[in-house]
């Protein structure tokens, strides 16, 4: 059989087993195409999604290789079938955000629950993603499904899966899947047979807005009660769905309402006034600024489309404002929960600054540092205080949502700058502070996106086989995480840590350099830290090969 002949035979067979007229219509235009659509055919059906660090995530497209309602409905079979083999008990609970295809895809895996003879409780209506994982909990649920892809460009959509206590045990209660149980779950899917065979049932029952209004009024509870208010907030929730909940929590708190960015205000798939919806990104929050600016705010937060994550800037003196870096929020939100005195074990991840763990160190507070993704976070130990990694994602209440939560982040950043306020004091005068007594901490991330994963792969190599014998002068240590393919490089000052994304098809090295202030000259270390992270980039690029 030529090639082509056998990638038509494939095509044709999972268009006859697909239920959605759109995707077979895109299908069939494919097939017909050929030979010269053989190319992008071949990527439709170069594998199944697989579930990654954050579950499945993929282009809204026909085929294995992408989202669409045939892909959807088999993990929704695989994933009831996983739980019944388990012996899970307990209803499914499913949210959505508004991404395209995500009511569609949250309503098949409710049919796909109830046919199987599970009960499914859905959102009612758009819902953020740390709501979604404090229902799990709040509703006694087997597990949860929520249908986004986060921050990811407009054109992708995804599938995240938590577990409740039963099968995920008290760690990992409300907690993303992770091995075994995403494997089983993946050859659950495998074994799925026709989709015309798969049972479907009801949409479900919507969840009571109970507990929508509950997990807001519990957000609020996360602070310290009595404390100071008074704080102008600037906010965005990024064409997402947090906006309510988050205004909703605020208010709870006894917190001013935030002045919203009007046209980013309401939820809109296509994302018109970013060009990449990630605060992290260039260009993101330039709206969140200029109404930051035109307000007088103290504080600007935004959070990503599904809430998970908070970005926050910060006024400069003289004029203008700063995003802070992940790391930056990271360390003053643990610092800020260990002086309110709450208990327990703190933690982060490998690519994150060390500033955390020196922090705990001087306070004698327990410390825990675990792989990238925050299903590995919320599983440092179960008597989690608080947990972070750089890239914007923050637990501050472990026992209201074992995940990164952008709303409650959110909360919290805005109950420190307004204690600090109240004491003639900026979230900037704080981390002066802290660099003061542990040394600048300078952070900063190299990050190349690829069209071809084979490059990630060779980069990696590159680097493994010719390692930096010094990093910014001094003699460099390696360590090779082989089985989780990440690369350590370090000096007594310096690392740099390599690894590909779980979530994107992106190669990322961490870099951090430790600059001690020396004479209380803040102003120099800085300049030091800066001009180091500069010339590491260029060495870690070169070890690259990038």
């Amino acid at each position: 059989m030529a090639p082509d002949d056998e990638l038509r035979t494939r095509a044709k067979a999972w268009l006859a087993d697909d239920p959605d007229p759109a995707t077979r219509d895109e299908l069939t235009r494919l097939i017909a195409g050929l030979p010269g659509s053989e190319a992008e055919l071949r990527d439709r059906f170069a594998g199944p999604l697989t579930f990654g660090t954050a579950g499945l995530r993929g282009r809204l497209r026909a085929g294995p290789n992408g989202m669409n309602l045939a892909v959807v409905t088999r993990a929704a079979a695989g994933l009831v079938g996983w739980l019944a083999a388990q012996g899970g008990q307990g209803p499914l609970v499913i949210g959505y955000d508004a991404r395209h295809g995500s009511k569609q895809f949250a309503e098949q895996t409710a049919r796909v629950a109830t046919g199987s003879g599970r009960e499914a409780l859905v959102m009612p209506g758009l819902q953020p993603t740390p709501v979604l994982a404090y229902a799990v909990r709040a509703l006694d649920a087997v597990a949860g499904v929520m249908v986004t892809a986060s921050h990811n460009p407009p054109q992708d959509n995804g599938y995240k899966v938590y577990l409740g206590r039963e099968l995920g045990g008290p760690a990992g209660d409300g907690a993303q899947i992770v091995p075994p149980a995403d494997a089983g779950i993946e050859a659950a899917i495998r074994a799925i047979g026709p989709i015309a065979d798969i049972p479907l049932g009801s949409t479900g029952t919507l969840i009571d807005e109970k507990t929508i209004d509950a997990y807001a009024r519990s957000a609020a509870d996360v602070l310290e009660a009595g404390g100071p208010r008074d704080l102008a907030v600037a906010y965005t929730p990024m064409h997402g769905v947090g906006g309510a909940t988050l205004l909703a929590a605020f208010a709870a708190a006894g917190f001013p309402a935030p002045a919203v960015v009007a046209a980013q205000a309401e939820p809109d798939p296509d994302f018109p006034t970013v060009a990449f919806p990630n605060p992290e990104e260039p260009g993101a929050m330039d709206q969140l600024l200029a109404l930051a600016a035109a307000t007088g705010a103290d504080l600007a937060i935004a959070n990503d489309p599904d809430a998970d994550r908070c970005a926050v800037a910060i006024p400069v003196a003289g004029g203008g404002w700063r995003a802070l870096r992940g790391d930056e929020l990271g360390a003053l939100l643990g610092d800020h929960l260990i002086r309110r005195g709450v208990p327990g074990t703190y933690a982060t991840t490998i690519v994150s600054s060390q500033l955390l763990g020196r922090l705990c160190a001087a306070r004698g507070v327990p410390y825990a540092e675990t792989l990238t993704g925050f299903k590995w976070i919320v599983r440092a130990a179960e008597d989690l205080a608080y947990g972070y990694e750089e890239a914007l994602g923050y637990c501050v209440a472990p026992g209201l949502v074992r995940d990164k939560d952008g709303i409650t982040a959110a909360l919290t950043v805005a109950e420190l700058a307004a204690r600090l306020k109240a004491e003639g004091r900026t979230l900037a005068d704080r981390l002066d502070e802290l660099a003061a007594e542990f040394g600048v901490h300078a952070t900063d991330q190299l990050s190349v996106r690829v069209d071809d994963l084979a490059e990630i792969g060779a980069a990696m190599t590159r680097a493994r086989q010719a390692p930096p014998a010094t990093l910014l002068g001094s003699p460099a240590s390696v360590a090779d995480d082989a089985g989780n393919n990440v690369l350590t490089f370090r000096t007594g000052a310096v690392r740099a840590v390599i690894r590909p994304s779980g979530t994107e098809p992106k190669l990322k090295a961490y870099l951090e350099v430790v600059e001690p202030v020396a004479g209380g000259d803040l102003t120099a270390a800085r300049a030091r830290a800066g001009d180091g992270l500069a010339e590491l980039r260029r060495e870690i690029a070169a070890a690259l090969g990038v």
